[in-house]
């Protein structure tokens, strides 16, 4: 099979790339990105840029199968084109099954939700593409490393509420999308990409404090002191909308999803979140 990983060189477009070289041998990768020189060899490379549609119709020529992986435009709107384009694209070049990796808790829901990019996408592969698998994925477990390099000093997370989620380690997410591209299977499901376990706002600072011996608590503050942190911290404007819709999806219980379903994909269980706290520490 040729494989193509549009968006190659971004995190999860590059542990995709990774996976696929490292378990799956004998297919033909092809990294798609603005960013050829990014590509990680022997993965072969090619332009292909979400905003240029006739690079798209060039990259994604005699590809067996292609994953769409989110740009990180975060403007609303900006996503929902870039997949339209994509997907597009995809099907007007042949190729036979069209992976989108969407955004757990995905629904229909009036705009400015970033739900909104993920929806139109999904809804547009499903009428588009003859054959497609969506892999709609939890937040990343490393994104809570980061939380907490930010934040130990001070003692405590913040949230909006209490949280729930059941954050997913990336390369688990990368391993989940390489086993679809290459299975030549499940067609026309959508799957959740979960970890093992549902994790609070106080768990999440448990674990950190374990990993790192360092205390560490939860607090709740308002959206108002939770927006103007993130903006003294220089943080541009549509980010800050962007982080505050998470933080409000994890205390409505957007994310607080926990499936079987990596397991069913790749036939292993997925990394707990102690786990990759503890090796983005050591």
């Amino acid at each position: 099979m040729k494989i193509g990983v549009s968006g190659a060189s971004g995190q999860l477009g590059k542990a995709i790339v990774q996976d696929l070289i490292a378990s799956h041998a004998g297919h033909g990768v092809i990294g798609i990105s603005r960013s050829q020189g990014n590509i990680q060899a022997p993965a072969k490379g090619r332009f292909g840029d979400y905003d240029q549609p006739a690079s798209l119709a060039a990259a994604y020529q005699d590809l067996d199968a292609i994953v769409l992986i989110p740009s990180l435009d975060v403007v609303p709107g900006a996503r929902a084109k870039q997949f339209v384009t994509a997907i597009d694209a995809a099907v007007e070049a042949g190729v036979k099954h069209i992976v989108l990796v969407s955004n757990a808790g995905t629904k229909d829901l009036p705009a400015p939700s970033m739900h909104v990019d993920f929806w139109v996408a999904e809804q547009h592969l499903i009428r588009a593409a003859a054959t497609w698998t969506i892999l709609r994925m939890n937040l990343y477990a490393e994104v809570v490393f980061r939380e907490a390099q930010m934040l130990i000093d001070s003692g405590a997370l913040i949230g909006l509420g209490e949280e729930s989620a059941g954050f997913v380690a990336r390369e688990d997410l990368a391993a989940a999308v390489a086993a679809v591209l290459v299975s030549g299977s499940h067609a026309g499901a959508i799957y959740d990409i979960t970890g093992p376990e549902r994790v609070t706002g106080a768990q999440k600072a448990a674990v950190i404090a374990e990993v790192t011996g360092k205390p560490l608590g939860f607090a709740v503050v308002t959206e108002d002191q939770f927006r103007a942190g993130m903006a003294h911290a220089g943080l541009p404007g549509p980010v800050v909308d962007l982080v505050v819709q998470i933080k409000k999806g994890m205390v409505g219980h957007a994310y607080d999803i926990v499936t079987g379903h990596f397991e069913l994909i790749t036939g292993r269980k997925p990394r707990p979140l102690r786990d990759v706290i503890a090796a983005a520490f050591s």
